[in-house]
C-alpha cells in the first residue's frame, strides 16, 4: 500500500493540489477527466504533455520551488519524483537526480541525440534525462516540465477502519476516492490473534470482515469517507448485507480518535431523522488483521469484476 505524506497548511495544500499554473500565467483548476480516463488538458499543456513540447526556461512555477512533497503526473496522476532528490541547476527546468524507482522511462528524442523521459503509466512526456554534468552524485539531471508536473505537499496520514459486509466491495469502493493513499482487506474486532478466512466465517472468533483505509486529511476527511460508507452498504440489516449473512457481515465503525466517533455518531443520527434504523455499531479501533492476498484487490485484479456495493444516497432521501 502507498504510504502517506505531510502538510503545511490547509489553504497552502488546497491551492497547490487544486491549481496549477501553466507557462502562460493561466491558473488551470480542471481537474475532469477526458474519454480516456486522464485529466483533461489545457491547450498549452497538451503541446508540452502529449507533443514533446518545451516550457520556456525559468517560467514554470516548480524552478525555484522547495517545499518538501511529491511531484505527479499533471496527466494521470501517478507519482514520479520526491523533493528529496530536486536539486538547483540554474537551466531554468525543475531539476532531479533520481526518479521514484519504475516511474519514468526513457526514449531516445526523436533528434537522435537526446534521450526523452516519459511518465511510465501514461506516456505524458516530461522532458529529458542528462549524465556526465556532475551536479550532484548521481550524475544524472531529469530536465523536467513544470506544467508536466502536480506537486502534493508531505502530509501525515490518518486510517479509517469500516465493516460493511464483504470487504471485496468496500475496499474497491474506497479505493476510487480522491485522497486515498490505500485501502487493505482484513478482521477487526475479534479475539483470535491473527484469524484466518475460513476462522472469522465461522463465526467463532467476533471479528467482522472490514477495511482499514489510509487517507490524506488535506485532500479528503473523514466524514466525506464515512458518508460514502453509509451509502455503500445497508446499515438497517443487522449481521447480514444482501445474501450474506453472519455476525462478520455486521455494519461497524471502528473508530481510531474521539473526533471519528462524534461523527460517526452524528452521521446516524442524521439518518435516524430521516427515517433509518441504523443498526451499525460503532467500536474503538482494535487490531487490525490485513486479510490474506487473495482477498487484497479482488476486484481490480478480476477484469470486469463489479464489486456489488452500489452507492446510494441516504444523506438526501427519505426511505
Amino acid at each position: 500500500m502507498k504510504l502517506a505524506m505531510a502538510v503545511t497548511g490547509l489553504a497552502l495544500v488546497a491551492a497547490l493540489i487544486g491549481m496549477t499554473t501553466t507557462s502562460d500565467g493561466e491558473e488551470s483548476g480542471d481537474m475532469s477527466e477526458d474519454s480516456s480516463g486522464y485529466r483533461t488538458l489545457t491547450a498549452e499543456e497538451e503541446r508540452v504533455i502529449v507533443h514533446a513540447g518545451t516550457e520556456a526556461p525559468f517560467t514554470g512555477e516548480y524552478d525555484d520551488f522547495w517545499l518538501d512533497g511529491t511531484y505527479h503526473c499533471k496527466r494521470c496522476g501517478a507519482l514520479l519524483y520526491d523533493s528529496g532528490d530536486k536539486f538547483h541547476s540554474g537551466s531554468g527546468w525543475p531539476s532531479f537526480d533520481s526518479e521514484v524507482e519504475g516511474t519514468v522511462e526513457r526514449r531516445t528524442d526523436p533528434d537522435g541525440m537526446r534521450v526523452e523521459i516519459v511518465c511510465a503509466n501514461c506516456g505524458a512526456h516530461l522532458g529529458h534525462v542528462f549524465e556526465g554534468e556532475g551536479f550532484t552524485e548521481t550524475d544524472t539531471r531529469h530536465c523536467v516540465n513544470s506544467i508536466s508536473l502536480v506537486f502534493r505537499p508531505r502530509v501525515t496520514s490518518q486510517r479509517a477502519i469500516f465493516a460493511g459486509g464483504c470487504f471485496w466491495g468496500v475496499e474497491d469502493a474506497f479505493e476510487h476516492v480522491d485522497g486515498v493513499i490505500g485501502a487493505t482487506s482484513g478482521y477487526t474486532g475479534g479475539t483470535t490473534e491473527s484469524p484466518s478466512y475460513y476462522e472469522v466465517c465461522s463465526g467463532t472468533t467476533g471479528h467482522a470482515e472490514a477495511v482499514e483505509v489510509v487517507f490524506d486529511p488535506a485532500v479528503v476527511g473523514y466524514e466525506e469517507l464515512a458518508r460514502l460508507f453509509f451509502e455503500i452498504h445497508d446499515p438497517t440489516t443487522r449481521n447480514r448485507q444482501g445474501p450474506d449473512v453472519g455476525s462478520q457481515y455486521r455494519s461497524a465503525v471502528f473508530y481510531a480518535t474521539e473526533q471519528q466517533r462524534e461523527t460517526a455518531e452524528r452521521l446516524i443520527g442524521e439518518l435516524e431523522e430521516r427515517g433509518y434504523d441504523v443498526v451499525t455499531e460503532v467500536e474503538p479501533a482494535t487490531e487490525f488483521w490485513p486479510a490474506e492476498d487473495y482477498h487484497q484487490d479482488y476486484f481490480a485484479c478480476r477484469d470486469g469484476g463489479h464489486s456489488g456495493h452500489a452507492r446510494v444516497n441516504r444523506f438526501d432521501q427519505a426511505p
